[in-house]
Formats: structure tokens, sequence, C-alpha cells
């Protein structure tokens, strides 16, 4: 059989890998006597640990789920991968030579290969553009933003920050003179599909994506000034698939481990600036949702999740997600209120790493969240809206894994509506309702959506872009995506500029990119009224003035509400809040305009 791995090698690897190191970087281990280690079964959720790893005969097994094997089948098992890749894998981290049966050139080797090629290739470039941003002039003001974000040189040095010059030719050239093919660079994802000699990142901070092993896998890139969305990632790729990674995971794994906790954060910016305060167990999904892929990775690692998202909808709506997601897989989950500002990095700046600190330590736990939010969302001083929400509530609890756990959370419902314990416990055991409560909740969730979606200005201008796509240009040339406050009228401008760079601006590329029933009706049935058809050119310069006074408004009132919370101690301090009173100024000044 062609590329048979020898049973010597196979042996080597069995006899020489340690199971305990290998096992030890998915579930947290302890010692119990001699070489006989426990921890939580990071194949299924569990709370006690009933997953047992033989360190001397070099096998593990779950008294839960039954899962059981030597090294080999745990990384065939866990990773996903066959036998021969699992073999190679555990080869090259023990420093074992590969001997292949009869000299037979390896089966399976090509897709090993070129991970291991793409690898490097990211490595390299990744310390190309962390070189560039630190060492050369062309990288100065990427440093000055991120060192005014708060940013240390040791954090940035640490993260391996870095920058993508603004000349979108240069990286295609300069890695062909390091002897890279160009058919491995076209497929590398570092270059443009349709113009392969043009780098897909440019004039962008860079935040390299690492494995759990520490390895560059991917990148991610923050616009510094110019068009385009403000962060473009890398997509999925043979080394790299971001469903099933966590950003700085591999900086946060030992905290998690000791801590039993870890923060869910929003992004790049967010995640590091928990990690320069200190609180180091933190980390972030990249570009998508929360994923239960994501949430494997951590399980055998805290027993508490704390999540950490945007206060804006899109935020909201991710927490409200995650918070059952998490529930489902026994995790404790509490909620970050930041009081002290918009994001950890505007807090770490304006109050220092303890308000930061203060503010994790402060986090409540989800049940009161969601009673909370419930309250804001629901007439809760009506009958009517005491069921929706307590429907909506029920979901919640049907999620959790305990039975004393349900009772309590019902009992804090029944607290915080003023409702009778008996009749909520009717309501919620009673089965048929139950099936009941999930049509209301379902008609209750469309309802609640076409009631947020409100043709507001910024909505309006999206649309009738939509209606007239070769007015995108004129919008884009106007406003970026940080301009919007609508979520909706957010996400359609996102998609909007992801179809304009991939070259693809029609109605049902735009339909294809929604992945929401609503948005894609209301677009059709805004399109098909006919009621941007007349004067389309007008009512989106209209509504992209009055779009960009909101948001010279909006960050004179940040900005306002940042002087007055401002206390002046040191001449420093003086210096700036007199530039702060300067850029108050200008605002006012643009304003009157």
């Amino acid at each position: 059989m062609a590329g048979l791995i020898s049973q010597q090698t196979i042996e080597s690897v069995q006899n020489i890998s340690d199971i305990v190191a290998v096992v030890g970087e998915y579930t947290k281990l302890e010692r119990r006597s001699g070489n006989d280690w426990w921890g939580c079964c990071p194949f299924h959720n569990e709370k006690t640990a009933s997953f047992h790893v033989d360190g001397d005969k070099k096998f593990y097994y779950c008294f839960g789920c039954h899962a059981g094997g030597d090294i080999i089948k745990f990384i065939m098992e866990m990773e996903k991968v066959s036998y021969i890749d699992a073999v190679r894998s555990l080869a090259k981290r023990a420093g074992i030579e590969i001997v292949y049966a009869d000299g037979q050139l390896p089966e399976h080797s090509h897709n090993d290969d070129l991970r291991d090629s793409y690898i490097d290739l990211y490595e390299r470039t990744a310390t190309l553009f962390h070189y560039l941003l630190t060492q050369t002039d062309g990288g100065k003001p990427a440093l000055a933003y991120i060192t005014g974000r708060g940013l240390t040189i040791d954090t940035i040095n640490k993260f391996k920050l870095g920058y993508a010059p603004s000349n979108r030719r240069w990286l295609k050239i300069f890695l062909l003179k390091k002897n890279f093919s160009e058919d491995f660079l076209n497929s590398s994802g570092l270059f443009s599909k349709k113009y392969p000699d043009i780098s897909f990142f440019s004039n962008r901070l860079m935040f390299p994506i690492f494995n759990r092993r520490g390895q560059c896998v991917a990148l991610g890139g923050r616009i510094l000034n110019g068009e385009g969305p403000k962060y473009l990632n890398s997509g999925d790729l043979v080394q790299y698939k971001k469903g099933e990674t966590l950003y700085a995971f591999n900086f946060a794994k030992n905290a998690i481990r000791e801590e039993k906790k870890v923060i869910f954060c929003e992004g790049y910016m967010d995640c590091i600036a928990y990690h320069q305060c200190g609180i180091t167990y933190a980390v972030a999904p990249l570009g998508t949702a929360l994923t239960e892929d994501q949430l494997k990775i951590v399980h055998g690692f805290a027993d508490t999740v704390l999540l950490s998202f945007d206060s804006d909808g899109a935020g909201q709506n991710a927490t409200l997600r995650a918070i059952t997601m998490c529930r489902k897989q026994g995790f404790t989950v509490k909620i970050i209120r930041l009081t002290g500002g918009k994001d950890p990095a505007e807090i770490m700046v304006n109050f220092g790493a303890e308000t930061l600190t203060n503010e994790v330590n402060s986090a409540i736990l989800d049940s009161d969240f969601l009673l909370s939010k419930l309250g804001q969302d629901y007439a809760v001083d009506t009958p009517e809206g005491k069921t929706k929400a307590s429907l909506a509530f029920f979901t919640y609890v049907d999620s959790l894994q305990s039975d004393i756990q349900r009772e309590s959370c019902l009992e804090q419902l029944c607290q915080a509506f003023n409702l009778k314990p008996e009749a909520v416990k009717r309501d919620f055991d009673n089965r048929d309702q139950a099936r009941e409560r999930l049509k209301i909740r379902q008609q209750t969730s469309t309802d609640k959506q076409n009631a947020d979606i409100k043709l507001n200005a910024e909505l309006r201008a999206v649309l009738a872009v939509i209606a007239d796509l070769d007015q995108y240009k004129v919008m884009r040339a106007e406003l970026t995506v940080d301009d919007f406050e609508d979520p909706v009228a957010k996400k359609l401008f996102i998609i909007l500029e992801d179809c304009f760079r991939e070259q693809s601006v029609s109605v049902s590329s735009i339909l294809t990119h929604c992945g929401n029933e609503e948005i894609e009706r209301m677009i059709t049935r805004v399109i098909s009224s006919g009621e941007f058809s007349k004067n389309s050119g007008r009512i989106i310069q209209d509504s992209i003035q009055f779009i960009k006074r909101n948001t010279l408004e909006r960050k004179r009132d940040q900005l306002m509400n940042r002087i007055r919370l401002f206390n002046p101690v040191t001449p420093s301090d003086q210096q700036q809040l007199k530039e702060l009173l300067a850029e108050k100024a200008n605002l006012n000044s643009r304003l009157k305009q």
C-alpha cells in the first residue's frame, strides 16, 4: 500500500510521545496518584471529572461517554484527521523522523506539507509586518495610532502587531524575491483572487492570528484611513478555520486553566486591552458569532464564561445567543457590563487597569441580565407583556442543566415580574402549553424583528442605494461603517462593501449575503414598491448629510462626556484636556457649517 508508515515509526510515536502533555492542551488534568491523571472529558459536556489518562500505559478512557484509546486515536478524534495525519503531527511534535514502509512515498502528505508551508509563509509575513510597524518610517503613523489607543511596546511585541504597507503590489514582489512560487502565493489567501498581484491587506494595522501552539495561521487587519471595511480577516484556509479558532487562546490558555474562567469579547483590540490590564484569560471569536466548536476549545479548562460584547443591537443579540449556547454546554455564565466606556480599550486608556478589573469583578449572572433586558423589551406592567417576557425567559430556563438551577430561575422570574409561582410552574411544566409557547415565541420574535426594522434616515439611505446600485460609489466615498448607528443599516452597508470588493454588486448577491429573512423581505418589498425609483440621488445625498451630521454630534457628545469625567492632575493631563477642548471646538465649528 503506497505511503504506509512503518510500524517502527508508529511505535516510536506511541512510546516517546507524552500523552499527558498532549491531552493537557485540550482539557485540564490533575494528578491523583503516580502517573494517573483525571479531568473533564473533552469529548462531551460534564462537570465532574470522569476522564482518565494513564501516563505510564499511555491511554485514555472516559467513564461517562466511553471514549478511549491511545494518543494517536486521541489526536484523530480531537482534530478530526486521518490516522496517518495524526501520526505525522505527533511525530513532528516529538521530533521523530517518519520512515515509510518499503521506502515508498507518503500517502496523504500533500495537505500536511501544504499546511506547514502556509504556516511558514504566514509566520514570515507576520514577522515582516511587525518589522514594518516598529522599525520603519512607513509604519510610524500606524504605530502612533496604536500607542495612542493605549497599547505599550511590550504588548505590541507580544501580540506581534504589524503594518501592511499601502503599496498593494509590494508584498508580492518581496515574497517572490524570497523564492516563494507564484502559484503558491496566489493560493495563500494573502492576495486578491481576481487580481493576484494585489495584496489582500494594505494600509492596515495587522493582527496575527495564532493557533494553540502559537503559530501564525491567519491575519486580521484594521483600516487606518481611506476606503474599505473597518476590519478584514483571512478566510478559511487549510491551516485555519475561523469557526474553530479563538484569538489569543495561545496566550490565554494557562490563565484560563488556572482561573477556571474565560472572557469572550468582541474583537482584537478588546482582547488585547484585557491582556495588557493583567486579565489574561480573555479570547475573542474571529469575525463570527461564537460557535460550539470555539466553546469546545475552552470546555476542558473553564467552568465559567464571562461575555463582554458590545452594547449595541448586534452585540446584545450575540450575547443572547451565546448565553443559551454556553448554558447548554454546562458553563456558568456572567455578563460584563462596561459602565466606564464603550469598550475595554477605552476604559483602559481613560481610567486604567484597576477600573477594568473592577468591571470584570462586577459581572452579573446571565439570569439577572436577561430579566433586566426582558423588563425593558416588554411592557411587564401588563398581563400580555408579562406573558411574553416569561415565555422568552423559559427558553433560557430550558437550557439549564440542573433542576435546582431551573427552579431557582423560575423563582427569580416570579419576583422580577410579580408573578404567582404556582401559575408560572404550571405554565412551564405543561408540555402542551410548551409547544404553544414555541409558536408564540417564534411569532413574538418575528413581530419584534418587524418592530425593530424602522425606515429611519440611515436605513432609507442604504435601501435607496440598493434600489439604484450605481449610487453605492457615491455613498462609500462619503461614509464608513462607523457612521451608522442603526444595526440593520450597518449590516446592509457592510454587505454592500463585501459585494463591491467581490465585484458582484447586484440585488441577488445582496440577498444571498443577508442571512435574515425579514431583511430580505424588506429589501424586495421596497424595491418592488418603486419607493426610491424617483429622485434616488437626492434622497441619498440628503440622507448622507444627515448621517454625517449625526456622526459629528455623536462624537461631540462622547467627547463632552469624556471631558466631564476627566480629572486633570499632572501637566500632561492638562495638555490632554487642552487637546480635548480643541477637538470639541473643531467639532462645533464643523457642525455650524
